[in-house]
């Protein structure tokens, strides 16, 4: 009986993937789960067909995005609720999702990169050996110095802020100077 459940389940999300845009809105809709509007735009895939099972496993449990090896790329995510997601080993290459609530998701070993997180809130969230080559933050509004610092050490492209010189020879001469003129 599990082994038709899980076969049953399969064939459900292949069909839904298969389904246009509207119509998966549709079916989600119908599930209760159309706030996890997203679903409509990924691609029929291996790993998507995975993802999909999640969600249409219990959809009446669901509370965050379950979204571990998805394949979200070249898709365009923007305002995009991930709250507490887990995006581990998520394809999101080329992806935009400028402005998204990204607060607690999980990007452990995810692919950003050339990805768009521009305007994106990204409090609280775990990058351990994302790939994040030429990933645009913008700002990287919510993280801590250190993960930025880590970020931009492994290729992620932030807008310049003053605090990113601040221990640049210039900026410690100028610092220096500053505290021996008020010393005088």
């Amino acid at each position: 009986m599990l082994k038709y459940t899980t076969q049953n389940l399969r064939l459900q999300a292949i069909q839904f993937l298969q389904q246009s845009p509207e119509e998966r809105l549709q079916i989600l809709r119908k599930l209760g789960i159309a706030r996890y509007e997203f679903l409509t735009k990924m691609q029929l895939n291996k790993a998507n067909i995975s993802c999909i099972i999640r969600f249409l496993e219990n959809p009446t449990q669901l509370k965050f995005p379950n979204l571990i090896e998805a394949d979200l790329s070249n898709l365009m995510l923007d305002e995009v609720n991930f709250i507490r997601g887990n995006l581990s080993k998520a394809n999101l290459q080329n992806s935009r999702l400028q402005n998204a609530d990204l607060l607690f998701a999980n990007f452990t070993n995810a692919d950003l990169r050339k990805a768009d997180l521009q305007g994106a809130t990204l409090n609280e969230t775990i990058w351990l050996n994302a790939i994040v080559d030429e990933c645009r933050f913008g700002e990287g509004i919510g993280l801590t110095n250190s993960q930025r610092k880590d970020l931009q050490l492994r290729g992620a492209l932030f807008k310049y802020l003053e605090e990113d010189n601040y221990n640049s020879e210039p900026q410690r001469t100028q610092r220096i100077k500053k505290i021996l003129s008020a010393q005088e």
